[in-house]
């Protein structure tokens, strides 16, 4: 069996500059917010930085599966969008559940930025450190291909992090006209209902308007700036392969370290990633808890919370026929005769410091059977 013919120094690692182009999924999953950081602007190796090399930038953020509906305004949106689905992304809600909360905003001044010490900025300061840490090894072991591939490719994740600089905008209300209050309502693909209770303010933020990357260069000089940058990554990777095999057996672990690190990042929350302590989430009870059977209960609860059926018809939620018309009519006009009803605590001691906040009561309704009677109104008389 052939390993080498004249010992270590015939062993040929042509191959590892593949590996600096290696893991480009795993660096886009979290490509936006990454460039949203400063810290996107030191050198440093990174796998696959042809991944950040654009011809097209992203104008706004990718949204999520869901229909937004405001429940007295009319507003519709078939998705969530990205800042929205990342506040609500903490708790996934199972199929068939509902639950209630209030968003506010206790300064109004804060806003959303990418976290100052998230999992991506610990990748990218690794990346920094094995990039000086080949730049030494290169000038200890004389190697002035590797110095230079060390240099290029690490100045090559400062070009991008450059060139691809933004920030991120939120449409801000400029009317002062007083609007009426709502309610948004978030309906998931797995029949699960959100109820949203906050001002104006933040709903044209997280879900009418979408978000915008403001970039720092205009189209032309980001294309300039990419075009520079692939000729560098080109340079890089030529001179990586006229390095010594020491050097390019660092520069292989580099890379394959780098790539598992970005891979586990990548499969980690997007949240994570994201500083939205602006934003404070407080969820709101309500008897029966979040869980429903099917489908009809999940809806039932939601028209009772919101009391409406405005947004069940302008967004086509509950199926269209004569017999689901009747049932969301009826449950309109039963939570409606029921809004005036008291809360009912969870505590009675009212000096509790710790006591919870009150779980709101929901009318006594059967809806499974109220649709039983509006689909099939002969087999409904016959059960009376």
């Amino acid at each position: 069996m052939r390993w080498l013919d004249n010992g270590f120094p015939t062993l040929k690692l042509d191959i590892v500059g593949f590996l600096a182009i290696l893991g480009e999924a795993s660096v886009t999953a979290n490509a936006q917010v990454s460039l949203l950081s400063l810290f996107s602007l030191l050198p440093r190796l990174l796998p696959a930085p042809q991944a950040l090399i654009r011809t097209e930038r992203p104008l706004t953020l990718p949204s999520s599966p869901g229909k937004v509906i405001g429940a007295h305004s009319g507003g519709i949106r078939p998705f969530v969008h990205h800042i929205a689905g990342l506040v609500h992304s903490r708790e996934p809600l199972p199929a068939y559940h509902v639950r209630c909360e209030r968003i506010t905003k206790p300064d109004p001044k804060a806003h959303v930025s990418a976290s100052l010490w998230g999992p991506i900025i610990w990748a990218e300061l690794l990346g920094t450190a094995m990039s000086l840490a080949l730049l030494i090894l290169s000038i200890i072991r004389s190697d002035g291909f590797a110095l230079l591939a060390t240099i290029l490719l690490s100045l090559l994740t400062s070009m991008i992090g450059f060139g691809s600089r933004w920030s991120l905008h939120l449409m801000k209300r400029k009317a002062d006209r007083p609007v009426p209050k709502d309610n948004i309502v978030l309906c998931y693909p797995n029949g699960a209902f959100r109820i949203i209770k906050c001002n104006e303010d933040i709903a044209r933020e997280l879900y009418w308007h979408p978000e915008a990357c403001n970039y720092v260069f205009n189209d032309t000089m980001y294309r300039l700036i990419s075009l520079l940058g692939t000729i560098t990554l080109m340079f890089g990777v030529i001179c990586l392969g006229n390095s010594t095999v020491p050097l390019q057996i660092a520069f292989a672990a580099a890379y394959m370290i780098l790539n598992a690190v970005y891979w586990v990042v990548a499969a980690l929350p997007s949240r994570w990633h994201w500083d939205l302590s602006c934003y404070k989430v407080t969820p709101e009870e309500y008897e029966h808890g979040e869980a429903n059977e099917s489908f009809t209960q999940a809806l039932w609860k939601a028209i009772a919370i919101t009391q409406s059926v405005d947004w069940v018809k302008n967004g086509q939620v509950a199926p269209v026929s004569e017999g689901w018309e009747r049932w969301v009519d009826m449950a309109g006009d039963t939570a409606c005769r029921e809004m005036e009803r008291a809360a009912v605590y969870s505590t009675v001691d009212d000096d509790l410091k710790d006591a919870k906040p009150p779980i709101r009561s929901l009318p006594d309704w059967n809806p499974e059977q109220a649709l039983t009677a509006c689909l099939n109104p002969t087999e409904a008389e016959r059960h009376v």
